[in-house]
């Protein structure tokens, strides 16, 4: 999971990553962030309430981690017939998993804005587990494992892995993901130019100045120079963060922006149907072939 705000508008994606081969962390440094997820509190009631139309198609964090999951037995049956073993993962507990939508509007949580600034809190404990396990055991993996798994490295074997993503996958259409990244980035600067956003940014705009903060929207204050790329949260920035959560609590900013993104993400649904009736499926399809494979162990 990422440390760092990212606006959601730009990082969703359309398929389940699955089982990855990237490079590990150093298991210490995965331990020490295991660690500091102790004291990260759960998210806020509003921003596990956030949804938009446009999350029907695509996969959310707890799904991604539920097809992971069957990619892990299906992983794991594959090893077992190469005379290899593959340890299964225990999922994270459902309320620590990040909400899709929890950073969509920038920092909504007046203890995350406390503690964090605008830095993305780390994963809560068992999701912070989930990781480090699942570094631990990449780490651990023999070459000859780890090629059964993955496969070799430019060859056209896709190993154990690639077998798993394709079975899941097998029923499904297949589908263009670039088009709808492009109209989730489409609306949701879309969104920023509905009147009622534009006079809601405004009112947000006076009340960051009057607390020191001259910003003119939210997105300006979460890019900040001064604590972009910085490791841990300065008290300017927390305060800034502070004041920046008041205020879009006062001028009512996160239900206005939100409201604005439902029509407009429900007028681009209906002027391509077709189109997002085949991500629905392609959703529904592996998840209910990955559920499947979960409910027989």
């Amino acid at each position: 999971m990422s440390v760092r705000l990212k606006i959601a508008a730009l990082v969703l994606v359309v398929a389940a990553s699955g089982c990855s081969a990237a490079t590990a962390g150093p298991p210490a440094e995965s331990r020490a962030r295991a660690a500091s997820a102790m004291h990260v509190p759960p998210p806020g009631e509003e921003a596990r309430a956030l949804a938009v139309p446009f999350d029907a198609y695509n996969f959310s964090p707890a799904e991604i981690m539920t097809i992971e999951a069957a990619q892990d037995l299906l992983i794991r049956d594959c090893m077992r017939g190469q005379g290899m073993e593959w340890r299964l993962l225990p999922l994270p507990a459902e309320a620590d998993v990040e909400p899709p939508n929890r950073r969509r509007y920038g920092v909504i949580e007046p203890r995350i804005a406390r503690l964090f600034g605008y830095h993305a809190p780390p994963d809560r404990p068992s999701v912070a587990r989930y990781d480090t396990e699942r570094n631990d055991r990449l780490t651990r993996l023999s070459p000859a494992a780890r090629r059964a798994a993955y496969g070799d490295p430019g060859g056209d074997a896709n190993g154990c892995s690639g077998e798993a993503e394709a079975h899941l996958a097998k029923d499904t259409q297949k589908v263009d993901a670039s088009l709808f990244n492009t109209l989730v980035r489409q609306t949701f600067e879309e969104s920023q130019r509905d009147g009622n956003v534009v006079r809601a940014f405004r009112a947000w705009s006076a009340c960051m100045r009057n607390k020191g903060f001259p910003y003119p929207d939210p997105i300006a204050a979460v890019t900040d120079d001064r604590w972009l790329n910085t490791q841990q949260p300065s008290r300017q920035e927390i305060i800034a963060a502070e004041a920046d959560v008041s205020c879009k609590k006062d001028g009512d900013l996160v239900a206005t922006w939100a409201a604005a993104e439902e029509r407009i993400q429900r007028d681009v649904v209906l002027a391509h149907a077709e189109y997002f009736r085949t991500l629905k499926t392609h959703k529904d399809r592996q998840l209910g072939a990955a559920r499947r494979l979960l409910a027989r162990g």
